[in-house]
């Protein structure tokens, strides 16, 4: 019996000790949890209750150069309904005004409104969505609604905001103003103006302490932030609107009419180097156009002979030759290494000068000029290139730029081919068009090559951040004489040479045109030729304020394929309505040319205008710069739905109006 007991108690002395040990243990993790790892357990707790949401910071806006948004961050605001936070009392006095002004503002009945919010209160709804994107005012006067003007306690209202990128000029210019996004991961991709100048668009962000009300829910614990963001910079272009609309029409309407893939236009001011416009459009698969890609700035390809410049500015820099030098284009076949070059004109041009070969694009002149006189020393023509930075990047603050190629001696692509094809932008050279612009505006420039300029400054409301001066990338990059010799052979490409068509006798151009292959390696190129057509140069001739390139890729070759009549109108268009709207010199001898200087279409309603000011003229088709003067002076107002060209007008053409009515014009 002593025994058993004495078992018994030794158990118990067991079971006693180990629940000792047992509340020791738990002492000890609480004093852990409560001392030393307190702060970690109190938040993961809080964290499940509470968290702070980022209030992103307002992008500052980008502007065109006189002004004009480009881009800017828009507040979007969602209103929701506690109904579980708000007292009997404040409900039952509330509901019923609250229902009215929400069924005056967003339709639906003030019984339907009412019904909801009933509803949302019996099933004890903390997260009821009562508007989504409001604009500031509206988000205003919804606050000032009854049973939501006592707050987010009393009255239950939620206010979330977010913003949202605008951009007023739609597509147009789109690759140009581009983009900033941020993916899941935190990885940036950036494109354009918005990308490139991203670190000083972007504010600081803001926050906001929200408690979870449900799954997937949360409700803000005030109406104010607990941080407030903190703007971005704004940042002014050296886009003009007006001549960026110019500019993106004209090239529009070429691509339509030669059902073109797609092609690039841009204006430089010649002596800032400011890019005044750029448009970038493809085609789609439905036939429309879009700013697909930057061609402007990413797409290197073989020039075909705007490269002839280049070339040409050489030989003349080395003395080898002289304008005058005399070339024997024989019957327009030249053969070299067992290939043939071959003239555009059957037969040849028999012996001209080498400023002749120039304004005729001779592929055979050009290329004679050239190999006679560096194929024993191919790459001192190399270098002479080089020494023009055709070699080098530009670069641009906008991300993605094409790497040009220019061919040397010892490379592998170099062959006893490559001299001749180089010397007329074949040969694997590789350029793009705002590199080829850059050259032809060094020349236009006198020999200064300015790098090419997107932004002007950066401004935090009227105070300077940082301005973005002219930078020389080199200054003379060539002799003034060259400069002198070449200025002329190019005012007469446009006078008496291959872009005579484009020849106006109340302004003057000077340019060159080119006519590529392109693709031509492909098997069915003699089935189906590719074409890049090309017209790049300056106007006007004598004093050069603009500088503009124009390519075109794979016109439909049955429509037309030659640079001279598929880019050079653009440049035309684009030189003529800038010479129009622009005088260059403030006196009453400008005036007069621009008032000579109209564009057909518009002469012809002016014209119509003039003789029947009691009708409306026909003004769909029309740019819309051309189609406000035209009706404003006919006494008409004018009201703009759009931007672009006129789709639709709402008086038909015809009809009689009056003066002072209003007049709709959709454009696109």
């Amino acid at each position: 019996m002593a025994t058993t007991e004495k078992h018994i108690l030794n158990r118990l002395y067991i079971i006693a000790g180990l629940m000792f040990v047992f509340a020791v243990a738990i002492g000890v993790q609480l004093i852990n949890i409560q001392f030393v790892e307190g702060d970690k357990y109190r938040k993961l707790a809080e964290d499940g209750v509470f968290k702070n949401f980022k209030i992103p910071a307002n992008r500052g806006n980008l502007y065109d150069v006189n002004g004009n948004l480009l881009a800017t961050s828009v507040p979007k605001y969602d209103i929701r309904f506690d109904a579980v936070t708000v007292s009997d009392e404040h409900f039952e006095e509330n509901v019923v005004p609250l229902s009215k002004k929400l069924a005056a503002m967003f339709g639906k009945t003030s019984a339907q409104w009412s019904k909801a919010l009933r509803t949302a209160r019996v099933n004890k709804h903390r997260y009821f969505l009562v508007a989504k994107n409001l604009g500031y005012s509206d988000y205003m006067r919804v606050k000032g609604f009854p049973m939501f003007n006592l707050g987010a306690y009393k009255g239950g209202i939620i206010v979330e905001q977010r913003t949202v990128r605008e951009h007023p000029l739609g597509l147009m210019a789109a690759r140009t103003v581009g983009y900033e996004r941020k993916d899941d991961q935190g990885y940036y991709t950036r494109v354009g103006l918005e990308g490139a100048f991203g670190p000083f668009l972007d504010g600081t962000d803001g926050h906001r302490l929200k408690q979870k009300i449900a799954k997937g829910q949360w409700k803000p614990i005030s109406d104010n932030n607990e941080i407030e963001p903190q703007d971005g910079y704004d940042v002014i272009s050296t886009i003009d609107v007006n001549i960026q609309d110019i500019a993106h029409h004209a090239l529009l309407a070429q691509l339509e009419k030669y059902q073109a893939d797609h092609g690039t236009v841009v204006v430089m001011e010649t002596k800032t180097g400011e890019i005044k416009a750029i448009s970038n459009l493809g085609r789609t698969e439905d036939g429309s156009y879009y700013e697909k890609l930057n061609y402007a700035v990413g797409e290197t390809h073989e020039p075909g002979s705007t490269f002839k410049l280049m070339s040409l500015v050489v030989a003349l820099e080395d003395k080898v030759i002289d304008t005058g030098t005399v070339v024997d284009t024989e019957q327009g076949v030249f053969k070299v290494k067992g290939y043939k070059v071959r003239d555009s004109h059957r037969g040849g041009y028999g012996k001209i000068s080498a400023a002749r070969a120039f304004e005729l694009s001779s592929n055979v002149g050009v290329v004679k000029l050239i190999y006679d006189n560096y194929k024993d020393q191919p790459q001192k023509f190399v270098d002479g290139l080089n020494r023009m930075n055709l070699n080098e990047k530009l670069d641009l603050s906008i991300k993605g730029e094409g790497a040009p190629y220019i061919p040397s001696p010892g490379d592998k692509k170099w062959s006893g081919l490559s001299l001749a094809w180089m010397a007329y932008g074949y040969g694997s050279v590789q350029i793009s068009p705002l590199q080829t612009l850059t050259f032809y505006n060094a020349i236009a420039n006198n020999g200064e090559m300015v790098k090419p300029r997107f932004i002007r400054e950066i401004k935090e409301w009227d105070k300077t951040i940082l301005k973005n001066d002219r930078k020389v990338i080199n200054p003379s990059i060539c002799s003034i004489e060259t400069v002198n010799k070449v200025k002329a052979m190019m005012e007469n490409v446009v006078v008496r040479g291959t872009a005579k068509s484009l020849y106006s006798p109340n302004f003057s151009m000077a340019g060159k045109t080119g006519t590529a292959q392109t693709e031509y390696w492909m098997k069915d190129w003699n089935s189906n030729p590719r074409y890049i057509s090309s017209f790049v140069g300056y106007f006007p001739a004598d004093n050069p304020k603009y500088t503009s390139i124009v390519i075109i890729h794979k016109p439909n070759n049955r429509v037309g394929y030659y640079g001279a009549d598929v880019s050079g109108p653009v440049f035309k268009r684009i030189a003529q309505k800038i010479y129009t709207d622009t005088p260059l010199e403030d006196t009453i001898e400008s005036l007069e040319v621009d008032k000579k200087v109209i564009t057909k279409d518009f002469e012809k309603y002016f014209s119509e205008a003039q003789n029947k000011k009691d009708v409306m003229p026909n003004v769909t088709g029309m740019p819309v710069m051309d189609a406000i003067p035209l009706l404003e002076n006919l006494g008409l107002n004018v009201i703009i739905e759009g931007n672009g060209v006129v789709k639709r007008q709402s008086v038909a053409p015809g009809k009689k109006i009056k003066a002072n009515q209003n007049v709709a014009l959709s454009l696109s």
